[in-house]
C-alpha cells in the first residue's frame, strides 16, 4: 500500500498464500517477531483474532480449504459453532458457517514504522525523506552503483554503494527498470483499495470479519477491521488504476462495498459509511491475492543476476506489513549469510556494513 496508512494495520495469520511460497514462509515467521518485537517495546497492538464468514454452500468449501491448509502449516484456526458464533457477535450474519483465526491481530503502524525508524537510526542510519531517485547506473568492474538523486528544491546529488536494496514499494518497478536492461524490464501493475469509515456505535463487532476468499479476486474482499481504540473500518476494495498518486476516494465504489458489508453485517446504517481514504498495493499483474486461484503473485526478492549487491523487492503487497521483520532478516542473509533467494538465485556473502535502503520519493 502507500505510505497513507491509518493507525492500525492486520498482523496477518498466513492463511491464503499456499505451501512453499515466500508470503506463506515470511508472514509466519514475520507474525512472531512482530508480537515479540512489539511486547518487548511496548509497540501498540492486539491479538483480535479474525472471522472469515461463509453465506453458502461454495463460501463454506472456501472455509473448509482455507482450515486444511491452516492446519498443514500448524497455524491455529477452529470452525465457530453457530450458536456459539450468535452468542459473541449477534450482529454478524454467517449462515453457512465461521471459522476463526486466533494469531490474527492488529498493530499500531505509525508506532511501529517511529520505532523502525529510530532503531536505524541509533545503529547509523541515515534517512533522506522527500528525495527521488532519477537514475542509477552500474560502476565498472562490479565495483558497485552510483545514483542519482533530487529532492524538491531541485538540488541534484549522487550516491554510491557497494550494495543496494531496492524497498520502493510502489516505485519499486521503476527503480528496478532504471538499472536492469530492458529486456528484463517488468510492468507495474496498481490496485487501489478504498476504505470507508463508520460513524454510528451500532453494529460494533469485537473481533475482524471477513467474507470467505474468493479466488482470483485481487484482495480479500472488502472485509471490517478495528483500530486500536475500537473503531470500526471496511476496506479495502479493489480497482485497478494507472497512477500510482490516484489517491482520491472514488464515490462509485461506496454502493457496492455497502453490498458487500450487508451480507455479513446486515444491522448496518448505510447512511453512516463514508468514503475515508485510499491506498495502493504494488501487483506485477492483475493476479488474486489468495493461491487457491489461477493466478497468484508471490513476493520476488532476489538479488539479481550479473548485478552483485543489487537486491529487489518487488510486488511487496499484503502481508507485507506483517512479514517486514523477516523480509529483513531475508535481505541480510543474502548478502551476508549466502542465503538462497526467490526463484533460485544464490545470494552472495560480503558487502559494506552499511546498507542503502533507497526509495523513490520517499
Amino acid at each position: 500500500m502507500s505510505p497513507n496508512y491509518p493507525t492500525a494495520q492486520v498482523i496477518h495469520a498466513g492463511l491464503y498464500y499456499g505451501h512453499d511460497s515466500l508470503k506463506t514462509t515470511l508472514c509466519l515467521t514475520g507474525k512472531a517477531m512482530m508480537y515479540s518485537l512489539c511486547a518487548a517495546h511496548s509497540i501498540p497492538h492486539a491479538n483480535t483474532k479474525k472471522w472469515i464468514v461463509a453465506q453458502n454452500d461454495q463460501q463454506w468449501e472456501e472455509l473448509v480449504k482455507v482450515h486444511n491448509f491452516a492446519s498443514s502449516i500448524s497455524v491455529p484456526t477452529r470452525f465457530v459453532p453457530l450458536q456459539e458464533a450468535h452468542d459473541r457477535e449477534p450482529d454478524v450474519r454467517a449462515t453457512a458457517g465461521v471459522l476463526e483465526s486466533l494469531s490474527t491481530g492488529i498493530v499500531d503502524s505509525h508506532a511501529l514504522m517511529a520505532y523502525l525508524e529510530g532503531d536505524f537510526q541509533a545503529r547509523g542510519g541515515e534517512c533522506a525523506f522527500h528525495t527521488s531517485v532519477t537514475d542509477i547506473e552500474a560502476l565498472p568492474s562490479s565495483a558497485g552503483y552510483k545514483l542519482t538523486t533530487s529532492s524538491p528544491d531541485g538540488y541534484t546529488d549522487s550516491i554510491t554503494t557497494e550494495t543496494l536494496i531496492n524497498s520502493g514499494g510502489l516505485a519499486a518497478v521503476p527503480i528496478s527498470n532504471m538499472l536492469l536492461p530492458p529486456e528484463r524490464h517488468l510492468k507495474p501493475y496498481y490496485a487501489k483499495g478504498s476504505y470507508f469509515s463508520y460513524s454510528s456505535s451500532f453494529p460494533k463487532p469485537n473481533t475482524l470479519v471477513y467474507p470467505a476468499p474468493s479466488p482470483g479476486l485481487g484482495g480479500l474482499g472488502t472485509h471490517l477491521t478495528l483500530d486500536m481504540a475500537g473503531r470500526v473500518r471496511f476496506g479495502p476494495d479493489v480497482e485497478w488504476v494507472d497512477d500510482p498518486n490516484d489517491l482520491s476516494p472514488n464515490p462509485s465504489r461506496l454502493k457496492e462495498a455497502l453490498d458487500e458489508i450487508e451480507t455479513y453485517l446486515p444491522g448496518i446504517d448505510r447512511e453512516k459509511v463514508g468514503l475515508d481514504y485510499c491506498g495502493i498495493r504494488p501487483k506485477l499483474g492483475r493476479l488474486g491475492a489468495v493461491a487457491s486461484g489461477k493466478s497468484f503473485q508471490d513476493f520476488i526478492i532476489r538479488e539479481e543476476k550479473g548485478y552483485s549487491g543489487f537486491i529487489n523487492l518487488l510486488g511487496i503487497e499484503s502481508p507485507g506489513l506483517t512479514s517486514c521483520l523477516a523480509i529483513g532478516d531475508m535481505v541480510e542473509g543474502l548478502l551476508y549469510r549466502n542465503v538462497e533467494s526467490h526463484h533460485g538465485q544464490s545470494g552472495k556473502s560480503g558487502g559494506k556494513d552499511m546498507l542503502e535502503g533507497l526509495t523513490s520519493d520517499s
